[in-house]
């Protein structure tokens, strides 16, 4: 709270000061540089202004070019070098060393921009961008805005050479143009991996000229009238890759392998150990049949598929995927067993790392890496040097160490940006198999600066899209036009992605979260002119004074520039109709007041929230389920509650029922858990809760658990003497299985 208040004090400092007001010249450039010199006067931006290059940097400079002609409507004529030009675009490795460094020189004639390599130049050119009013993003033309920048020079190059986003284009599909799209952002803030995950049970997105029913069959799933799914041509992806390289984006394409391959075994039956024909799931689920390892043929379909795969993505590197793989089907396999006896394997899960050195080797001969879950790294001993994505335990980085592999870290505590910001009632519907985190935890995720002997090479985070495939309320309508899947993957990715490229860019000293939060507030702006949706943010409470009678005064500021705030007193959510905030508010209880940010009648943020305090109840562990008057009935029912998100993996749990109200008492009788509609365990039990005894505890074994799929409690129950009861639900996880 000290943290919390300490912050909040400096935010108001920063807005009294107008620090976070969008003034034409502040410099708030995303992510942070490493040295910035500003100078007096401007540069103005007007119809004459020419554009110089190298040779190399014509590409660019014709972006650069049109970048800014969109906005200001400005034809700028382009001039090769050794022209005299208004802003010039530079190799020059005698001013920057680095190799995605640059340096910046703005002044009231000229503006230099070097690098050592076009991609140097080309974070420059996102950096100049960054000094111009916010419409410079804009895809129209912008009438009485005066183009100028702050004179200025800045020295500036990355902390670590690895600075990513994951894209799931599997589970759910995004077409062309929003891959493209998406390059753009991340390129506007200086990222420079992008995961491209291609394939996982739900389905095959990849072009394969060999194998043409991984797309005429593993693409698709459900009916025909309610068909979802789609594929990139290999022409798709050559236009792709092409907009990247421009953008110093290289495009890393993900064959997963041996799980999460369903779509191909549709296909191909003979790829799994069993040969079974299945369907494309619909519903989310880690499907138990793997890629055969003991079949020749599966290796030659891999070999095939990475031929093809390799001759479009010119990256260095390749992801193979290699996590959550479950062994029982090559336990039971006779070609896998047959093959784990001949290479001397003592365990299933061997097969993983004979796999992983098969692939690595074959990628050797092509010049690539491999890169993989940390999984890749944890199945045995790998012969060639990989790349781990360190996604569940930060403690994986340690053994990629330890055996000579280099790790990316992409934390799902801080960098899975399928998860919602914010536990608040009313979140869209998101990824629950952990907690909700916020811009500022993502922000502070713990990473060491880089140096040429880290086994820590960078940052990623990921965008899963498992949501979209548990059920239709997710998913584009084409007969409308309407694509909520692409304003829900902004939401939930901005503005986090901003807080994952600056803690991959700027070193540990640099950092400090009030800096980007006063810069960010600039951004916002930004990302509308560039037609990109994110979540708002609720208003900032700049203090809470407590006065001797227990009321409470809230002082508040605006989050985004040009917003209100709505608020209301008697603890119902804000509406577009509700007070508009102008002076400090008074109440009695905390939870009366709500508070939004308002921009217009369609964008508007989530309340102001102030979670119950369960604290008393930290011994039972996790708060779970409540129930109410309302709930219960007199008769027998089964009362079924979500408990997704509550449960971390296998192992024992408990469930304890807590009485906090009312004269009746409930009944509680036998308690299911269940996985989507497959009933996990059963628990036999019997009791009754009420003013006397409290409590009472069910001891739940879980095995069989998956990340990212729904789980449900549902207990029998029936009022005693009435219905007047409430009481608490929550879940401990007593230990690991």
């Amino acid at each position: 709270m000290k943290h919390q208040l300490l912050l909040q004090l400096a935010l108001f400092a920063i807005i009294s000061t107008g620090v976070l007001s969008a003034k034409a010249h502040d410099i708030t450039i995303i992510p942070q540089p490493a040295s910035i010199d500003k100078r007096q006067g401007e540069f103005t931006l007007n119809a004459k202004t020419s554009i110089g290059y190298d040779e190399s940097l014509k590409e660019l400079a014709t972006y650069l070019q049109t970048t800014l002609s969109t906005s200001t409507g400005f034809d700028l004529p382009l001039l090769q070098k050794g022209k005299k030009a208004k802003i010039n675009l530079r190799i020059d490795r005698s001013k920057v060393s680095a190799e995605e460094g640059y340096r910046l020189e703005v002044n009231a004639k000229e503006v230099n921009v070097y690098g050592a390599t076009p991609g140097g130049v080309f974070y420059g050119v996102q950096s100049f961008l960054q000094l111009f009013p916010a419409q410079i993003y804009n895809a129209h033309t912008q009438k009485n805005v005066a183009w100028t920048a702050p004179a200025v020079v800045i020295d500036d190059a990355p902390n670590h050479p690895w600075r990513g986003m994951m894209l799931d284009v599997a589970r759910y599909f995004y077409d062309k143009e929003f891959v493209k799209k998406f390059i753009d952002m991340m390129a506007m803030y200086k990222m420079n991996k992008l995961q491209f995950h291609l394939i996982d049970d739900s389905g095959w997105r990849l072009e394969i000229k060999k194998y043409p029913r991984l797309t005429e069959v593993g693409a698709w799933a459900g009916p025909k009238d309610k068909r979802i799914g789609g594929f990139y041509t290999q022409e798709d992806i050559k236009e792709i890759v092409a907009y990247a390289a421009l953008r110093n984006v290289e495009v890393i394409p993900e064959i997963e392998f041996p799980a999460h391959i369903l779509s191909a075994v549709v296909a191909y039956p003979w790829l799994s150990c069993t040969g079974e024909q299945h369907e494309v799931p619909l519903q989310h689920f880690i499907s138990r049949d793997l890629l055969c390892a003991g079949k020749p043929s599966s290796l030659q379909f891999l070999s095939d598929v990475l031929d093809e795969t390799v001759a479009l993505f010119p990256s260095k590197y390749i992801n193979i995927g290699g996590d959550e793989a479950v062994y029982d089907r090559w336990k039971e396999c006779p070609h896998c067993q047959a093959l784990m006896k001949s290479e001397g394997l003592k365990e299933a899960g061997e097969l993983q790392g004979y796999l992983v050195n098969v692939v690595s080797d074959m990628m050797k001969k092509k010049g690539r890496t491999c890169v993989g879950w940390e999984e890749i790294i944890m199945r045995g001993e790998i012969k060639n040097p990989v790349v781990a994505l360190i996604w569940n335990n930060a403690k994986d980085s340690v053994h990629a160490v330890r055996t000579g592999h280099k790790a990316v870290l992409t934390p799902a505590t801080h960098m899975y940006f399928d998860f919602p910001e914010s536990k608040t009632p009313g979140e869209i519907k998101a990824a629950t198999w952990r907690p909700p985190f916020s811009v500022k935890h993502c922000y502070e995720m713990p990473i060491n600066d880089y140096s040429a002997s880290s086994a820590v090479i960078g940052v990623q985070g990921c965008y899963w899209t498992d949501q979209f495939i548990h059920g239709d309320i997710l998913r584009d309508l084409p007969q409308l036009d309407e694509s909520r899947s692409v304003r829900y993957a902004e939401y939930l990715m901005f503005p986090r992605l901003l807080a994952a490229a600056e803690v991959g860019w700027t070193k540990s000293k640099q950092r400090r979260y009030d800096s980007f939060v006063a810069r960010l507030f600039t951004h916002y702006v930004r990302l509308d002119n560039k037609d990109c949706y994110y979540r708002l943010p609720e208003p900032i409470i700049v203090s809470e004074e407590k006065a001797s009678n227990g009321d409470i005064t809230f002082t508040l500021q605006p989050s985004v520039p040009g917003s209100k705030i709505l608020y209301t007193t008697n603890g119902d959510y804000p509406t577009v109709h509700s007070a508009e905030y102008r002076s400090p508010v008074t109440v009695s209880k905390k939870s009366d007041f709500h508070a939004i940010t308002y921009v217009n009648n369609r964008r508007y943020s989530l309340p102001i929230y102030f979670a119950p305090d369960y604290s008393a109840y930290n011994k039972y562990g996790t708060f779970a389920a409540e129930w109410t008057p309302m709930q219960i009935k007199k008769a027998d029912f089964v009362w079924t509650f979500d408990v997704t998100g509550k449960l971390w993996g296998n192992g024992q749990y408990e469930v304890t029922f807590i009485h906090t109200e009312g004269e009746s008492g409930l009944q509680l009788g036998d308690l299911e858990l269940y996985k989507r509609d497959e009933k996990m365990v059963s628990v036999a039990h019997a009791a009754v809760i009420n003013t006397t005894a409290t409590t009472t505890t069910y001891a739940l074994p879980l095995n069989g658990f998956e990340a990212g799929t729904p789980f449900q409690v549902r207990v029998k129950a029936k009022g005693v003497n009435g219905n007047t009861t409430s009481g608490l639900v929550f879940i401990k996880k007593l230990k690991e299985q």
